[in-house]
């Protein structure tokens, strides 16, 4: 069966700039969160023997969710100068392996991996894809095809999240996480939820009732069987709650002109990639090539 690797290229970043300690050039230049995605990437290409490779990135201007909600991610901080100017040297290391990448204004770097594995499995019904990232967003996208190889503790400790995974943590479905995040929230997004609804309360509900329109179904009945603050919770917030559903649903069908056969991971440019790393002082990289390569 054929693999193919989407990165999750400004979460691998984040993740990466937070978790190692800072990194830099002679000259000065921070490296530390390019480091710490190329160490993850080359791990996930070894360890999952991919065939295609495809990178996105978000843009910096606001999404269509902006226009849904004024207040999505109000309180997240700026992202700071160190990763902005890492981002660069990143889509510069990824030309010169001749990985895709793929950005557009409006959207998400998640809707344009939802696109993609969509897009992808309509292209080779035989693919299997995983998601590299540096948190849990995707989780939603895992099916029979779809898994999502995120970092553990730490750079190099590393998780596979398929179905079951899902299931032994959250105790619901993939595709009912964007059912769960409607309740709870998610405050790095700034997503409200429904107050008073908790991670518990919510898997329980979803477990029972499988999604937030039957929630709301049932409780509209007078036989409704509810504890009466998660009634009166759910009541309260029903417009919040429906909103930070959508809010919290990647879309699938961003257009993107997409062919798995441009993302075969063949035919990267060694010399490109052993002078870039030889700018960043990335040597032990250099002697790691050959083990991706081939």
């Amino acid at each position: 069966m054929k693999r193919l690797i989407i990165i999750d290229s400004n979460a691998l970043l984040h993740r990466s700039f937070h978790a190692l300690p800072p990194l830099s050039t002679k000259s000065g230049q921070q490296t530390g969160a390019v480091y710490g995605f190329l160490l993850t990437l080359f791990k996930a290409i070894k360890d999952l023997k991919a065939n295609y490779i495809v990178a996105t990135f978000d843009t910096k201007e606001k999404t269509f969710r902006h226009e849904q909600f004024s207040e999505y991610k109000k309180h997240r901080p700026a992202t700071p100068n160190e990763i902005i100017s890492q981002i660069l040297i990143t889509k510069e290391v990824l030309q010169a392996f001749n990985i895709p990448i793929f950005a557009k204004d409006g959207f998400e770097a998640d809707d344009l991996i939802a696109t993609i594995c969509k897009k992808s499995l309509e292209q080779d019904k035989e693919l299997e894809i995983y998601i590299v990232t540096g948190d849990l967003d995707n989780l939603q996208l895992i099916n029979e095809r779809v898994k999502v190889y995120t970092l553990g503790k730490g750079i190099k400790d590393t998780v596979i999240y398929d179905i079951n995974k899902v299931r032994e943590r959250f105790g619901i479905n993939p595709s009912q996480m964007v059912d769960f995040k409607a309740l709870t929230g998610d405050p790095s997004d700034n997503i409200p939820g429904v107050e008073g609804i908790g991670k518990k309360t919510a898997a329980e509900l979803i477990q029972k009732y499988n999604n937030i329109k039957n929630i709301y179904e049932e409780l509209s009945t007078d036989t409704a069987v509810l504890k009466p603050k998660v009634k009166d919770a759910l009541k309260k917030n029903k417009e919040l709650a429906f909103m930070s559903y959508e809010l919290s649903k990647m879309d699938e069908n961003v257009e993107i002109d997409f062919n798995i056969e441009k993302c075969k991971f063949s035919n990267l440019n060694k010399e490109a990639v052993e002078n870039i790393f030889k700018k960043l002082d990335f040597n032990s990289l250099i002697h790691r090539l050959p083990l991706i390569s081939n």
